[in-house]
């Protein structure tokens, strides 16, 4: 009988280094002979990545934010089904570019829809999964969005306010008081090579024991 995998979400507003911190703990994983699947949010599937499409690109309709909020869980729950637990039964371990935290931050908090129908939905879709740990790079919202501009043209999520932005560093960190053994907050503003012996420091940590 395979050990089941572990789940590893990274979270945190634009521009604070997901993607790439993210790709350095899967190599890292791969180096000690962890199996690994790397997927994101919204998105993971053929057809989530469709929702995702919906979600980001720029429309003349405005999207409402009850309407952004039950299109992330769509997605979520295509998601979880075809991707997340198949991996996780497997024995892999899943590393996820945000999961629902990012909803309660981005949604919760930015859209100011509140945590009580995210907890509803959370149950229905998830049943129960969470991640083992979340990772939380956090940094003033100022200096994450100015990183995303850099990058290039901004999605329709990533063209909202400064104050929205405020709003769901808020919500991330809010999420961190709530849960603080499984979020565990790194500065995203240090330098490079000291977030990700941050992030190596966690693994140890949290599962010195596994593989």
């Amino acid at each position: 009988m395979k050990l089941r995998g572990k789940f590893i979400t990274f979270e945190g507003g634009e521009g604070v280094g997901k993607t790439t911190n993210l790709t350095f703990l899967r190599d890292y994983l791969i180096q000690h002979h962890i199996p690994v699947v790397v997927s994101r949010e919204p998105g993971g599937t053929q057809l989530a990545e469709k929702i995702r499409s919906l979600l980001l690109t720029k429309h003349k309709e405005s999207i409402t934010e009850q309407a952004e909020l039950l299109l992330m869980f769509a997605a979520r729950s295509q998601h979880i089904r075809h991707v997340i637990e198949p991996a996780l039964a497997e024995g892999s371990w899943v590393l996820c570019d945000r999961f629902t935290d990012a909803t309660y931050a981005y949604q919760g908090a930015g859209r100011n829809l509140g945590a009580s129908t995210i907890q509803w939905l959370e149950h229905f879709v998830q049943q129960g999964l969470t991640p083992d740990l979340t990772i939380l790079l956090d940094a003033p919202a100022e200096t994450g969005l100015k990183r995303a501009k850099q990058r290039g043209e901004l999605d329709r999520i990533e063209d909202e306010t400064l104050s929205f932005f405020g709003r769901v560093r808020r919500g991330y960190l809010l999420q961190a008081e709530l849960e603080p053994a499984r979020i565990k907050i790194i500065k995203a503003d240090q330098p490079l090579v000291d977030v990700q012996n941050d992030i190596i420091g966690l693994i140890k940590h949290f599962f010195v024991n596994e593989h």
